[in-house]
């Protein structure tokens, strides 16, 4: 990838541009392959700073914002991570859908390592994150829906995109997600399979319920690393195995994402825009002014 400006430039006081493609890349993706005309920006959220600058370039053809989830060099574990930043700081980019790249490992014999996972549902075992833009948040409630966690439009899209690279992605599974920074012991790790859920990682459904609330198409490229910890022919995880199995795989979803973003059409044609239009229940005269303007990167439109 072209380098980027080296001095990072706020989001705020810059000319205004289109960009509604969001790629988060998680460990072993700290970079996208194939940005050009690059620009990276330090946007100021109201719940704080993005895991690192945005980079902001073309590819494809469209106007793209990469970040990566743990920073540059792996400075956050998931539990800290500020997923409300990460998502805020896309929303106020103007970006509509958002891909999520991330490591698991596999409940199931039938899920090797090198395989993708488009999952489709999500399996809460964390305790420590702050997961909803209105928690905390005195004065205002929302609940959205939340039964289908991921875009279907824009998972379809990956789907065909890894169809076109010739990469082995399976379409549906539930990711369980845990709360980190350890690996699974060996009874949680059975546990999760006989619950029959497919894959387990770290961060993406916490990125997944903010998206929602924030209305952007969320899917997830679930980079299958391991066998967890359950196998009896393999060893348990270690982060050596992750990442040796990453770089093999980086070219693959390299090669997915140019094609994601090279097919996708020019506007939504998902729910996911209007998320929040049902879901605000406080009467909107009672909204502390303070809430609003904390939140009006997201509920913006539904206040003014």
């Amino acid at each position: 990838m072209p380098k980027a400006n080296k001095k990072a430039a706020s989001a705020r006081g810059n000319k205004k541009e289109t960009v509604k493609i969001g790629i988060i890349g998680g460990s072993g993706l700290y970079h996208m392959d194939g940005l050009t005309d690059t620009r990276e920006v330090r946007v100021k959220t109201p719940f704080g700073d993005p895991s690192d600058a945005i980079v902001i370039g073309t590819l494809e053809g469209q106007r793209v914002a990469f970040l990566a989830r743990h920073g540059r060099g792996h400075l956050y574990s998931p539990t800290d991570i500020n997923y409300r930043a990460n998502i805020c700081a896309m929303k106020m980019l103007g970006v509509e859908r958002i891909l999520s790249v991330s490591a698991v490992g596999s409940l199931r014999d039938d899920l090797p390592p090198m395989d993708f996972l488009i999952a489709d549902q999500f399996f809460d075992r964390t305790r420590l994150r702050v997961s909803s833009f209105f928690v905390g948040e005195k004065g205002i409630v929302a609940h959205v829906g939340f039964d289908k966690p991921t875009c279907t439009h824009l998972s379809a899209h990956i789907a065909d995109a890894c169809d076109q690279a010739g990469v082995k992605a399976h379409r549906g599974g539930t990711y369980v997600c845990m709360e980190g920074p350890q690996f699974s012991t060996v009874a949680e790790s059975n546990t999760y399979r006989q619950l029959r859920f497919d894959v387990i990682g770290m961060t993406n459904l916490t990125e997944a319920k903010l998206a929602r609330e924030a209305e952007l198409c969320y899917a997830t490229i679930s980079m299958i690393t391991d066998y967890d910890c359950w196998h009896p022919q393999h060893d348990s995880v270690t982060v050596t195995e992750i990442i040796e199995n990453l770089s093999r795989n980086a070219a693959n979803v390299q090669r997915v994402l140019h094609g994601v973003v090279r097919a996708l059409p020019a506007e939504r044609s998902c729910k996911c825009g209007a998320a929040l239009a049902h879901a605000i229940l406080t009467d909107r005269k009672l909204i502390p002014a303070a809430a609003k303007k904390r939140l009006a990167p997201i509920i913006g439109k539904y206040i003014s």
